[in-house]
């Protein structure tokens, strides 16, 4: 066993602290990854306070994990040592199921087995996540990481990067596609760019009109405050795509009429009340959908386009001493637009 030490939740009311624990020694197809930079996601938050009810204790939290490859078992094959890497929301699936064999893990019929607060496919052994030094994982399951792009940038692609590409992609989002965007935080400003990049015509709906010059220069071609009812009517029928972003409880209703015959509103935001759906505004056969991150493929397909397209996340980089202070401040919304831990800070943090 390697041993290995990070921050974790010892229960849902407790504060993140040091913690030292073992990961297993790399199997012959396993990469052992030194992290360098991991994201804070809000379902870290989520899931240390067990505001969905599934949490398991001790927890290290973080699935938006940049690193290097330190070591390689003996079949690897798409890695070698000094590899820059990155490591999602899984670390494996059942390989088998339909979902699996379409590269689509993120759906797998068994359960795909999540970075943290999940277990191992022995059933028994719970996952550690990214606030830590050290992580194992299967090769399928890692991704390669461009060098081109500021490496603690990236580190929210692997979460809030896919989790908006995945549903921009698989609606085919391309040139002159009307885009709604619904929200401006960490999965809305990673939207705004990949959606641009896509060239498609965006649009942002937010309740506060100071974060309009904010969404004009992450890419937008308007915004539009959506409690002027006024500006909403003019918005009506007007879209091929919304992407609701939002995780905080609102209305989606007068976001689906404006949806063109045919249009989809595609939720990615996971309001902690279930939202009440007015069925009349779906018979101008307008749908509403979810998207949930993406299979291992997409997912570093959304890599190298963004590496590409010059795309990183807007961060506040801090020292893993800060994380908690960070996460009191993410749940007020405060952070333009994702928090990346420095994990070179973890041995003095």
């Amino acid at each position: 066993m390697i041993k290995a030490h990070g921050y974790a939740v010892q229960s849902s009311t407790s504060n993140l602290q040091l913690f030292s624990f073992e990961r297993r020694d790399p199997k012959e197809q396993d990469v052992l990854i030194q992290i360098l930079f991991c994201g804070i996601c809000h379902s870290d938050i989520h899931q240390a306070r067990n505001e969905w009810g599934i949490s398991l204790y001790p927890m290290v939290p973080g699935h938006e994990i940049v690193g290097r490859v330190l070591q390689v078992g003996s079949k690897v094959k798409k890695f070698k040592v000094n590899d820059l890497v990155g490591v999602g929301c899984m670390v494996d699936s059942c390989r088998v199921c339909f979902s699996c064999r379409h590269d689509l893990q993120q759906f797998c019929e068994q359960g795909a087995t999540l970075t943290y607060n999940s277990y191992e496919k022995d059933g028994k052994t719970v996952t550690m996540g990214g606030y830590s030094n050290l992580i194992v994982v299967n090769e399928d399951f890692v991704l390669k990481i461009s060098a081109t792009n500021n490496l603690a940038g990236t580190a929210p692609l692997l979460c809030a990067g896919i989790t908006t590409y995945s549903p921009l992609r698989h609606w085919k989002v391309g040139k002159g596609t009307k885009v709604g965007i619904v929200g401006l935080g960490g999965l809305g400003h990673m939207a705004i760019k990949i959606a641009q990049a896509l060239q498609a015509n965006v649009t942002v709906f937010t309740t506060s009109i100071k974060k309009r010059e904010d969404a004009l220069r992450l890419g937008a071609n308007q915004v539009v405050l959506s409690t002027d009812t006024s500006a909403m009517e003019k918005q009506v029928k007007n879209f091929d795509l919304i992407l609701d972003t939002v995780s905080g409880d609102h209305d989606i209703n007068q976001y689906l009429s404006l949806l063109k015959t045919d249009g989809t509103m595609v939720m990615v935001g996971l309001p902690e009340k279930h939202p009440t759906i007015n069925l009349w505004q779906l018979l101008g056969r307008r749908n509403i959908s979810g998207s949930f991150i993406g299979g291992i493929a997409e997912t570093q397909e959304m890599l190298d386009f963004c590496a590409k397209h010059n795309i990183t996340a807007d961060i506040e980089l801090i020292p893993i001493a800060k994380v908690n202070e960070a996460c009191a401040r993410l749940v007020k919304g405060d952070v333009k637009y994702r928090f990346v831990i420095d994990m070179s800070s973890l041995a003095t943090g």
